[in-house]
């Protein structure tokens, strides 16, 4: 089950909110460090970590699955950001450099069409990065942050199923070492956290980056008809929030390019 976006949006909003995306932010830009003329395109919630990239990237654009609703983004600029059908991202075949995948997968009911999709959009030398819960982290087992929701993954899950879906994985990093506790004093020892976790647990983040590179010999994109193209219309919320659970068209399953 997908998160609603007005649940992601207030976790983000909340202290505890805010020093998960820092955390979150610092590895990404150690993964990513050089995104100069790129295509990227944050896939699910992943607003909160685009903002590292706009300054530097060709072009930077985020879609969010209808099961889970959309948001305005960025808040203070024209908006980026489409409301689109999980399995049928309405972008060109090898139209993206980069693709960050955030509070998807694991709230994903058909993750291997999913990341086929993916495979789709990317171009021939794209990369993809996966943010998903870590199995054996305390975020995991907690439903009061979003990582607490959907299927949870350990590295060689995650490495498999990238496997199985024709990318090939590059590295594995974690983090959120600091347990979900909402304390102050938990909350402004965080760096400690991450920096003691990472040398001393590096097994126990609360969360796995997974960034892969995509296969060009193992298979070939099988289309077996055109479909048409479903559109969304926004639909006013009277406390002005985006678009929640109740006010959502339900989005149909078409089955996405299967590969062989």
């Amino acid at each position: 089950m997908w998160n609603d976006i007005v649940d992601l949006r207030d976790f983000y909003a909340s202290d505890l909110g805010h020093v998960a995306r820092r955390a979150l932010r610092l590895q990404l830009r150690l993964m990513w460090p050089d995104v100069t003329g790129m295509t990227l395109l944050g896939l699910g919630y992943a607003a909160p970590f685009l903002g590292l990239f706009r300054s530097e990237a060709a072009r930077v654009v985020a879609a969010m699955p209808a099961p889970q609703g959309v948001l305005h983004w960025p808040a203070d600029d024209k908006n980026l950001t489409t409301l689109t059908e999980e399995l049928e991202l309405p972008f060109p075949d090898l139209s993206m450099d980069l693709v960050l995948l955030a509070h998807g997968l694991e709230s994903s009911e058909q993750v291997r069409p999913l990341l086929r999709e993916v495979w789709r959009v990317l171009s021939g030398s794209g990369r993809v990065l996966i943010i998903v819960p870590n199995r054996r982290g305390l975020w995991a087992q907690t439903e009061r942050t979003p990582f607490g929701h959907g299927h949870p993954y350990s590295p060689t899950q995650i490495s498999r199923l990238l496997r199985e879906c024709l990318f090939t994985p590059i590295r594995t990093e974690q983090a959120l070492f600091m347990p979900p506790f909402r304390w102050r004093m938990m909350l402004s020892a965080a760096p400690a956290w991450e920096k003691v976790g990472r040398s001393w647990f590096p097994g126990i983040g609360g969360v796995l980056m997974v960034e892969a590179g995509k296969q060009l010999y193992a298979g070939t994109t099988v289309v077996a008809e055109s479909r048409k193209r479903q559109s969304y219309r926004l639909l006013a919320r009277p406390n002005g929030g985006g678009l929640g659970r109740q006010h959502r068209d339900q989005c149909e399953g078409d089955a996405a390019p299967r590969l062989r």
